[in-house]
């Protein structure tokens, strides 16, 4: 009954006051865990560096820099980056650029073309394959270019195969037509790129998914009493929100 009674609570609430929602999942025996945010009302940004210029790495050191009265609701590594956490791909932040896109062929997961990237504006997110990208110029307030892409335009990237022995950890984003929401969902066991995308295309229907990382694959999900420390990640992406001792 109290349970019962806290979920008509919730449901209860007006809008602005529900922020982004994890759960876990099963597909095809497989677990993974989604976080949906309302890219129309939820603070969703990218974080790299602190003031100082330093990367931050870590959720709990994005969570010390925020603001006072702010806390991080959700949080996932973002793209990929190189050995000095600077990223690999197209970076925009607040603005400003930090990376240029790349349409080129390289190597490792991200050369595994086509990639893409992940563009994010106030009230707005999409997942755009890069030459889309490159030709349709958006403005972004923040991006991160990462590959491959998952799903494009409604299908698997051609590149996966069903019966892949690859199998790894692995995290990743897909976005509404309209931009207005945004999934990211990370794997709880080992799964291949096939499996992965199709759980994007098949279950959330999602048009276009781009795959952030593997092996590192990191998230940080308060709401489910979880917040995956170890390696020292480059892009996160992020909700903000007011802390529970202003909201009261």
């Amino acid at each position: 009954m109290i349970r019962i009674a806290l979920c008509l609570i919730f449901l209860s609430l007006p809008q602005w006051a529900r922020a982004v929602t994890c759960s876990d999942q099963t597909h095809e025996g497989r677990s993974l865990t989604v976080c949906t945010v309302d890219a129309t009302r939820d603070n969703l940004r990218l974080f790299l560096r602190d003031d100082s210029g330093a990367i931050l790495g870590q959720f709990r050191d994005i969570e010390r820099a925020l603001e006072d009265g702010k806390t991080l609701s959700f949080g996932m590594n973002a793209g990929m980056y190189h050995a000095d956490r600077s990223p690999v791909g197209h970076y925009v932040e607040d603005g400003t650029e930090e990376m240029r896109l790349l349409t080129g062929g390289s190597k490792g997961n991200f050369g595994l073309l086509p990639n893409g990237v992940l563009c994010l504006n106030d009230g707005e997110a999409k997942v755009y394959e890069t030459l889309d990208f490159q030709k349709q110029a958006p403005t972004c307030r923040d991006a991160t270019q990462s590959g491959p892409m998952l799903v494009i335009d409604g299908d698997l990237h051609p590149r996966f195969l069903p019966d892949s022995s690859s199998r790894f950890l692995r995290n990743g984003v897909g976005t509404t037509t309209d931009g207005k929401a945004a999934y990211f969902v990370i794997s709880n066991e080992a799964v291949t790129f096939h499996e992965f995308a199709r759980f994007f295309r098949d279950v959330l229907k999602t048009p276009n998914a781009l795959y952030f990382d593997g092996k590192i694959s990191r998230l940080h999900a308060p709401q489910l009493d979880r917040s995956d420390g170890g390696f020292w990640m480059g892009p996160i992406i992020g909700v903000v929100e007011p802390s529970a001792a202003v909201t009261e």
